[in-house]
Formats: C-alpha cells, structure tokens, sequence
C-alpha cells in the first residue's frame, strides 16, 4: 500500500475518537452510525467518515461501525497496543503531577524515572518512582527502552537537556517547557504550554 502522510488535524482527532468510543462500550453500545457518532462529537459524520477512510474506513454500509472493533483499531494505530517506557525531567509541582497521573498506565504509559537537581528531592520517589539526579540520565537511558520524555523544567534549561535526550536515542518529548525547542526533525515534539491555554480561554471571554 502506498504510503501517505496523515494530516496532524486528523491525528488530533483520534484521541477523541477513542475517548468517545470507550464511553459508548462503557454504556454497553454495540454498534454506531457516522451521524449518531457525530451527534455525540458535534463533528460532521462526513468529517468522520473521511477520517477513518484514511486508515481503510472500518465502517459497514447499513450497519455503522462496530463499537468495540473500531476502538481497537483506533487504539492500534495510536499505538496503545503497546507499552511506551517515559521519564520525566523535573520533580517539581508539575513533574511530580504528572508522575502522580496513574491513568497513563492504563493506556501503556509507563514513567519508569524522574530526573532532578534539586539534592533535596533526588532520592524521594512520586507514587514509588524514584527521583534521580540528572548526572544519571544519560546512563539510565542506556540501560533503559525509553520512548518519551516529558519536560517540566524552567525554558532556560530545555534546549540543552532536550539535546542530551535525544543524543542518547529519545525520539519523542513532551516538553511543559515555555519554549521552542530546535531539533532534528526526526525528533517528535508536543509543547503543551498551559499559559497558552488560558490565554484562548481568556480571547473567548472577552469576545462575549
């Protein structure tokens, strides 16, 4: 099959997809059609149709989708059929929030060390993670199948530590950091950037 590029709207899409998905089989749901799914979404079913067309439609004519099927295979191609290994830089209020997040478990997130500098906290563990001291990362790395690395550190010390982690094989970070990070384009990078949040949140107050 020749291979295309997935826009990154429908991939922001997905989660969504499977969100919704879980809570339909939660309610004992079989099966949906694109207009019911869309009902529940507000996003047009045809919006719907051609995002799951991209990954060969999964739908019946007449029937819908099947609910259970549909999950799993968004699951699959979100990569939640598999085990992803994290750490976390920064054991800070944030960092230790989002190592404290239990349900990344349940979707094959796994946080396997926390790295800080701080010597009052190097040694503690969040909900029996250990904290480390950033000295040990490029080591436990090493030793260690780690996919993703989130960044809750201030923006001074984002780009250098975001360089060290991906000299050491780390492809995908999920920086916290108020920065933009430059690095390889082979390098996956979400800026979660909660300020920026707040800031639409306040555009849209003041519009009304």
């Amino acid at each position: 099959m020749e291979e295309r590029r997935i826009s990154s709207a429908v991939i922001r899409r997905l989660p969504r997809y499977f969100r919704y998905l879980q809570v339909l089989e939660n309610e004992g749901i079989s099966r949906i059609s694109s207009e019911e799914l869309s009902r529940r979404m507000h996003v047009t079913a045809s919006q719907i149709r051609q995002d799951l067309n991209n990954f060969g439609g999964f739908g019946q004519q007449g029937y819908g989708y099947n609910v259970s099927y549909l999950k799993e295979e968004i699951g699959k191609i979100l990569g939640l059929d598999q085990i992803h290994y994290m750490i976390i830089i920064g054991a800070g209020n944030l960092g230790s929030a989002i190592a404290g997040y239990a349900k990344f478990e349940n979707r094959g997130f796994v946080v396997k060390g926390i790295f800080d500098v701080d010597p009052a906290r190097i040694g503690t563990q969040v909900r029996g993670i250990p904290v480390m001291d950033l000295k040990e990362l490029e080591s436990f790395l090493s030793d260690n199948d780690i996919s993703i690395a989130a960044l809750a550190i201030p923006k001074e010390d984002a780009q250098s530590i975001a360089e060290r982690i991906c000299a050491s094989g780390v492809r995908a970070i999920w920086n916290f950091a108020h920065v933009d990070l430059e690095l390889p384009e082979t390098v996956h990078v979400k800026n979660v950037n909660l300020i920026e949040s707040l800031m639409e949140l306040s555009y849209l107050l003041n519009e009304d």
